[in-house]
């Protein structure tokens, strides 16, 4: 479904600021997968979620999206492939335009540059309604007007109103709180499921890396170090990880960060 080989990535290079974000890595997703990945900071998550997305070309490598090279493919173009949610809850929704345009523009039919269809605004509330947020109540109100974790819940619902090929979350439930987080990885997961999506997400929480989804990745130093599903994943504790961590890297994971959630 998703293939990386040999992918490497240098910011800075020949500089004392030089950075090997990402060295050799491969890694192959199948249709399917819901994959967690973790690793401490600078372990190069996000970076490899920028360079599938085409924030940047890789130095070296290839990346292929379901039997597409989409290796030297600008990132509007993979958009229409894949879909993504931030940290921020800021980053994925318009503040200035209302939930329905923010929706309209997301299914491609315009936002504010062309008024949103009768038939348009009945879907839009039935997709609004399953969050269970009242936003069905409040579609002709200013995005930004919503709480953190309704926009959040709005910009997963605007990521896979077409169902993408590939669904990246980078730490998407980060900036909620606990109370919040956990309705939008419930809201996460039912999407998920409905719509059969390859999902792949970066958390720091290292017990939701076990028991979201199918498979775990553990990234160290622009590499990834631990690939686990199936029974193998099942039987593992955080512990585990920290000592999976450990040998695998030679050094102990001090990321306090990850170690407290």
């Amino acid at each position: 479904m998703l293939t990386m080989t040999s992918v490497s990535k240098t910011f800075n290079s020949g500089t004392p600021d030089e950075k090997k974000a990402l060295v050799n890595l491969s890694l192959d997703v199948k249709d399917g997968d819901f994959i967690s990945i973790i690793g401490a900071n600078g372990a190069g998550k996000s970076t490899l979620f920028n360079a599938i997305c085409g924030s940047f070309l890789t130095d070296t490598g290839s990346i292929t999206l379901d039997g597409e090279d989409i290796t030297m493919q600008p990132e509007y173009k993979r958009a229409k492939k894949i879909g993504r949610l931030f940290q921020d809850p800021m980053r994925g929704t318009a503040p200035g335009m209302t939930v329905e345009e923010n929706l309209s523009l997301a299914c491609g039919h315009g936002g504010w540059l062309s008024p949103v269809s009768n038939a348009d605004k009945d879907a839009f509330r039935e997709h609004v309604a399953q969050l269970g947020m009242n936003l069905e109540n409040r579609m002709s109100q200013p995005v930004g007007l919503l709480s953190g974790g309704q926009r959040q819940a709005l910009t997963l619902i605007m990521a896979t109103i077409n169902p993408p090929k590939l669904l990246l979350l980078d730490e998407h439930t980060a900036a909620l709180d606990p109370g919040t987080a956990e309705k939008v990885m419930t809201i996460t997961h039912d999407i998920v499921k409905t719509n059969k999506l390859t999902c792949m997400m970066i958390t720091h929480n290292m017990q939701a890396a076990l028991e979201s989804g199918t498979r775990t990745i553990m990234m160290h130093q622009g590499q990834i170090i631990m690939d686990v599903e199936g029974s193998e994943r099942k039987a593992l504790t955080v512990p585990d990880l920290i000592n999976l961590f450990r040998e695998q890297s030679g050094k102990a994971l001090d990321n306090d960060r990850m170690l407290l959630i």
